[in-house]
């Protein structure tokens, strides 16, 4: 039988451990009830959530680890995507979940809480006004890669030469090859390498270091 639910994480992170993997079932029934409340996920997104959102966040998780210490920004984190999955995976490292819309930080909010995840911090507004460095930018279906980049190269720290742990990562799917034109030692890791579910074919992680 294919594994569901939580148990997906379980078998493609067997390394996670019980209190993780409880943080993780937890996740299904709090956004089934903020979302009865406040829409933020469409109804077929919710009744796959850990394959759509959970799992597809969590290929970050495969293509980097990161090291304790490390801040880590969310461009357009919605209702806490991919954010909130990796805060989970990296109890260690320090998250800011941005989003410009009030009812979607609000939801992530209330789940980070009910989660008791102390390393996850929510912005509302637009990123352009943030402040402070960051090591990594995450994001997911946003937007063009030039726009992302225009909206958070002021939160990379800022590093003369091109390095790998300074860095945007993105979700993507379908063709990327204008959004990464020119650009330097990009890499495109496709999501399912990892993860061989049907919904993952198109799916990619785009890792484009600082520059």
């Amino acid at each position: 039988m294919h594994p569901e639910g939580a148990a997906l994480i379980q078998h493609y992170f067997p390394e996670f451990d019980p209190k993780t993997i409880q943080q993780f079932e937890q996740l299904a029934p709090l956004y089934e009830y903020w979302n009865a409340k406040i829409n933020v996920v469409s109804r077929k997104d919710l009744d796959e959530l850990y394959l759509r959102h959970v799992l597809h966040s969590l290929a970050i998780a495969k293509a980097i680890s990161f090291e304790p210490g490390t801040r880590i920004f969310d461009l357009g984190s919605g209702g806490g995507f991919p954010g909130i999955p990796l805060a989970i995976a990296f109890p260690d490292s320090a998250f800011i979940l941005c989003d410009s819309i009030a009812k979607k930080t609000l939801v992530a909010s209330e789940i980070v809480t009910s989660l008791g995840l102390k390393n996850v911090e929510l912005y509302t507004g637009r990123s352009e006004n943030v402040k402070g460095q960051y090591d990594y930018v995450v994001s997911r279906a946003v937007a063009v890669f030039p726009q992302i980049r225009n909206m958070t190269r002021h939160l990379l720290k800022n590093q003369k030469n091109i390095s790998g742990k300074n860095a945007w990562i993105c979700l993507k799917g379908g063709d990327i090859n204008n959004e990464i034109l020119g650009l330097k030692q990009v890499q495109v890791m496709q999501i399912q390498r990892w993860f061989n579910e049907p919904f993952f074919e198109s799916k990619k992680v785009i890792y484009i270091p600082f520059q």
